[in-house]
């Protein structure tokens, strides 16, 4: 019966989407048979009004009447350009994460509910909210440390919203499984796991707890940096449904009249915003992923201050070191370099030609060495190195495009502090003294040093990998006897999931045909 809800709900968004004239805003003109009558029939059924927006508008309008689930899965396909587009990745950011609040008895059970304490207790006051999204609101509260009110702001999960992400999610891997199924041209973007990725971040962006402790952990990397910093947590107030942190006196970095009128050397604040965002990258290997105007406030000496890190990025040394020698590469033209570096970090098959490679890389960066530095955009570089990637069997990497995609936001938000930002002039400092560090001498030392560990490591498991070894050569002995095996159950298995699929397919097919004759009919 859930594949049954699930294809109901299903049609329900489909059907919202092309009376809001989302599905007619797709560029349909190149379409051939039934994908363009499609598109057509979307055509006609789409609303006048509709007609006369532009693509955001009515995917705001489509989201509104779909749900906060909708909103996440906007703002989260926002950030796979890759699978989406890049126009309309751009559209879906501008998803504005603002729904109506929930009443405050509701907050104060689900604080009491999550941390087992009476609210009165916990804080000497709480006020109503004072914004909310799709998962949660804030509220401004006070709390007592050594008989000091000390002002916080409480955030509160919605009440309902992870029964109603659940059901949704049901309808997202449906559609995913049809797609991958009927599809075979989107077999690559491989929905399937596009979907699971959403799930994923969807249950840790509803515990509250491992917020606070991104919170926590980006806290502790930048508590030296200069002008930047986090809320901190109060933990003796934080559960999985309620967040309590310090309350930032700032102001928000989108209103640029205010931020000129309080004083602010507007150009320092977009430098200084992308330096910590590219320090974070490459220092920490951990950066704030949804570092849009809204989330960021500045203090009244300059510091800017980075709330709602619900979602986070994270990059390994070898991506790191990847995104540094490439950006060092193109500022000093050695396409060469950065050809070689796809190759030794695994990205491009070694089946292609590194010099051809390089080739394709220079038609990237000499058209952009030949503009003004202030017009040089980073993030456009590399959206244009993704899809030269592709040329080159390049596979999909979930944590560049998520790195892709902030930094097109934290250009953006420089540029509209400072519209003749230099972004190369910029990063320069911070991209080359992490080459510098990494890749020289001290760096050299530093593998060294990690490679011995691993040697130690290794040598510790010589006896059971020698166990390991002998078991698994047992194993090809009998397999080479008696041929590959299921045991009962697995065979089972095997049957029952293969029947499933293939009943959940047939009936969300079914449920969906029916539903199309019965709009059809009611329009006639």
């Amino acid at each position: 019966m859930s594949s049954v809800g699930a294809a109901f709900r299903l049609v329900r968004a489909g059907w919202v989407l092309v009376r809001e004239g989302v599905v007619a805003a797709i560029p349909g003109d190149q379409l051939t048979g039934m994908p363009k009558f499609g598109w057509q029939m979307a055509r006609l059924f789409t609303r006048r009004r509709a007609l006369r927006e532009g693509r955001s508008d009515r995917m705001a309008h489509a989201v509104a009447r779909l749900g906060p689930s909708y909103v996440k899965l906007g703002q989260f396909l926002a950030t796979r350009p890759d699978v989406v587009g890049n126009d309309i990745a751009l559209d879906l950011a501008l998803l504005q994460d603002k729904m109506g609040t929930f009443p405050q008895s509701q907050a104060v059970a689900a604080i009491e509910s999550s941390l087992g304490r009476p609210v009165s207790d916990l804080y000497a006051r709480l006020e109503e909210p004072v914004a909310a999204a799709s998962i949660a609101q804030v509220h401004e509260a006070e709390v007592l440390r050594d008989g000091i009110p000390t002002k916080v702001a409480v955030k509160v999960i919605r009440p309902g919203v992870r029964k109603r992400f659940h059901h949704d999610l049901e309808s997202y891997f449906l559609a995913a499984r049809l797609q991958e199924k009927y599809i075979p041209s989107s077999r690559r973007l491989r929905p399937v796991e596009v979907t699971e990725t959403l799930a994923q971040t969807t249950k840790i962006e509803m515990d509250l707890r491992l917020e606070g402790a991104a919170l926590s952990e980006l806290g502790e990397n930048t508590k030296a940096d200069p002008g930047f910093r986090v809320p901190a947590v109060d933990w003796e107030r934080t559960g999985r449904d309620v967040l309590t942190m310090e309350w930032v006196d700032g102001i928000k970095m989108n209103d640029i009249a205010g931020l000129a009128a309080a004083g602010h050397d507007l150009k320092a604040i977009a430098a200084n915003l992308i330096q910590s965002f590219l320090r974070h990258t490459l220092r920490d290997g951990f950066f704030h992923a949804d570092m849009h105007p809204g989330n960021l406030f500045v203090e009244a000496d300059g510091t800017i201050v980075a709330v709602d890190l619900g979602i986070a990025g994270r990059l390994g040394k070898k991506e790191r070191r990847f995104l540094a020698e490439i950006l060092y590469g193109f500022i000093t033209r050695n396409y060469l370099r950065v050809a070689e570096v796809h190759f030794e970090a695994g990205y491009v098959p070694h089946k292609h030609d590194v010099a051809a490679f390089a080739q394709a890389i220079r038609a990237i960066g000499e058209p952009i060495h030949g503009q003004p530095a202030e017009t040089i955009s980073m993030a456009k570089l590399l959206t244009l190195l993704f899809e030269v990637t592709e040329l080159f069997d390049m596979q999909t990497r979930p944590e560049l495009v998520l790195l892709q995609k902030t930094m097109v936001v934290v250009e953006g938000v420089a540029r509209t502090l400072d519209p003749a930002f230099n972004m190369w002039k910029t990063a320069e400092p911070v991209v080359g003294d992490w080459i510098r560090s990494n890749l020289g001498p001290r760096g050299m030392l530093d593998d060294a040093r990690e490679g011995v560990g691993a040697l130690v490591s290794l040598a510790r498991q010589a006896p059971d990998l020698a166990a390991r070894a002998e078991r698994l050569s047992r194993e090809i002995d009998l397999m080479a006897e008696h041929g590959l095996r299921f045991d009962d159950a697995t065979a089972k298995a095997i049957g029952k999931a293969e029947a499933r699929h293939t009943r959940s397919g047939r009936v969300a097919l079914w449920v969906i045909a029916l539903t199309l004759i019965f709009i059809a009919w009611k329009l006639i």
